[in-house]
């Protein structure tokens, strides 16, 4: 991919997030990476989003190196990064600091998976991450929440689970592309708003039974998948 179509693509993910009320303020931020060259575009630092464009994203290698200055990439960077060297299939990063995810980030809840909404996009619950240590967070900060991230992540596939809350902080999602990572942060946020709403009824409630999950997590994802009109429609 040229770099200008993934810089367009990562600012469009990032007035994405704006438009979907995902992000207040500079809340939050975006990134897309070119896997056939390692090469990633992401938000600049603390830029208003209202005048932001294609030629504003900052392209950083896969290693770090920043390739243009122009601005200061995004401050959550290095989770970005530590996310797409671990998370090969992944070809996008999204982080918000949405209403109701982080509200059960704060809480360190994880997202359970109490209906079909949650089962199309997410194969069980979103899970939270520990806290960092006082050692992580001194010393490497932003590396070490998306470590923290990739430790929770040690026996779940982050295709059929593509979020995580960091404890504390707020959801990191992800995606094929930066597009698909947006559509998953904004799902992921009406799923949290929905289990919220959901507990107030039934604080008891139980997680959807596995076999009505797969089903609909199945349909949409996987080589057998029958929603849609195929990639060739």
């Amino acid at each position: 991919m040229p770099e200008a179509d993934l810089k367009h693509a990562v600012c469009d993910a990032n007035l994405a997030t704006v438009r979907f009320g995902l992000v207040l303020s500079t809340f939050g931020n975006a990134s897309g990476i070119d896997r056939s060259t390692g090469l990633i575009a992401i938000k600049p630092s603390g830029v208003p989003y209202d005048r932001m464009t294609p030629d504003d994203m900052v392209s950083v290698r896969l290693d770090g190196a920043v390739v243009d200055n122009h601005y200061r990439p995004s401050s959550d960077l290095d989770t970005h990064l530590v996310l797409y060297r671990a998370f090969e299939g992944i070809g996008g990063v999204v982080h918000t600091h949405s209403t109701f995810a982080t509200i059960f980030a704060q809480a360190m809840t994880p997202i359970p998976c109490f209906g079909t909404t949650q089962a199309d996009y997410f194969r069980g619950t979103v899970p939270v991450t520990r806290h960092l240590t006082e050692t992580e967070i001194t010393d490497s900060y932003v590396a070490s929440t998306g470590q923290a991230i990739v430790d929770t992540f040690a026996e779940t596939d982050p295709l059929e689970i593509p979020a995580a809350l960091v404890a504390g902080h707020g959801p990191f999602v992800w995606g094929r592309t930066p597009a698909e990572a947006v559509q998953n942060a904004q799902i992921l946020e009406e799923c949290a708003r929905m289990a919220w709403h959901s507990l107030q009824l039934r604080p008891d409630l139980g997680d959807l039974p596995v076999a009505l999950r797969d089903r609909h997590f199945l349909r949409k994802h996987g080589s057998n998948a029958t929603y849609g009109q195929g990639e060739t429609a």
